[in-house]
């Protein structure tokens, strides 16, 4: 059967497809271009389950904001060329939209939510077909400020999002700039689980049992040590990273501001990375053409 080339590229432009799949749906459909789209979108969601059990480690953050709310988002891809493409990062930035006007309350409802004529994840299946790598919206995080709301990205795979009580939006993103640059693990010693000081308090105790102190000594230096240790951290407690001279305590009291909370992503974070053996995989094929 003749295919036109005229056809080929309209199946194209609906599919997002590559131009030998679109002229093999044709064949297949007859020429009906209508049945051939609805072939391809029922090809493309098997590409997708089949790639879904590919690691994706690279990606990017996305942030939406509205007044005093904002939604973190993390979606995941393959390699770092598909996290740098147009298309993928204006997935992230509607799925970010999407969580921060909806509310959804698990990925799931997040997932489900309409978007370009269908949902959030048919989209995210359409652009596994397309682009021929896995994508996975990882997690995304909802943070409501009592006052001044601030976040900051930096390049596209860190971003965090930070919730005044007081101060302004520039305090904020300064604040939320430092949490992306220096990842503090809590606000302040408050928030530091019990267990987590208990614990460090045992390594302290252990590690200066060999000093030959008195006891009254020993017990001054582990507090000393350990309150080293909670502003290494804590936000409030490390040196501003815009000016080391000051501490982020310091910063948020001369504009009479408090930290009520922070979120911080960094993609691919607690992915275990497959290692690629390129060697392996070429020695595999030429030894199953062989």
């Amino acid at each position: 059967m003749n295919i036109t080339a005229e056809a080929v590229k309209q199946l194209r432009e609906r599919t997002g497809a590559g131009m030998m799949e679109c002229k093999k749906a044709l064949v297949e459909t007859g020429g009906d271009l209508d049945a051939a789209a609805e072939l391809m979108r029922k090809t493309g969601l098997a590409k997708a389950d089949k790639k879904a059990t590919r690691v994706a480690a690279e990606g990017t953050v996305a942030v939406a904001q509205a007044g005093g709310d904002a939604v973190l988002v993390e979606v995941n891809c393959e390699t770092d060329f598909v996290a740098r493409s147009d298309e993928f990062l204006g997935f992230a930035r509607d799925v970010a939209q999407a969580a921060l006007e909806r509310s959804p309350a698990t990925l799931d409802a997040l997932m489900a939510l309409p978007s370009g004529g269908g949902s959030l994840e048919e989209r995210r299946r359409a652009l596994i077909a397309k682009i021929g790598e896995n994508i996975a919206v990882r997690r995304f995080e909802r943070v409501h400020s009592p006052g001044a709301l601030g976040w900051y990205v930096h390049g596209a795979r860190i971003g965090s999002v930070v919730a005044l009580e007081g101060g302004d939006e520039a305090l904020a993103r300064d604040v939320a700039m430092h949490v992306a640059a220096v990842n503090p693990a809590y606000v302040d010693a408050a928030a530091v689980p019990a267990a987590v000081l208990d614990k460090e308090r045992e390594i302290l105790a252990t590690q200066a049992k060999g000093e030959n102190k008195p006891a009254e000594i020993i017990a001054k230096m582990i507090e000393g040590r350990l309150r080293k240790y909670l502003a290494e951290i804590t936000l409030v407690g490390q040196p501003f990273v815009k000016d080391p001279d000051i501490t982020v305590d310091a910063l948020l009291k001369k504009a009479k501001a408090k930290v009520a909370r922070f979120v911080r992503y960094e993609v691919g974070a607690g992915i275990e990375k497959k290692q690629d053996d390129f060697v392996g995989e070429v020695m595999a094929q030429v030894k199953a053409n062989s």
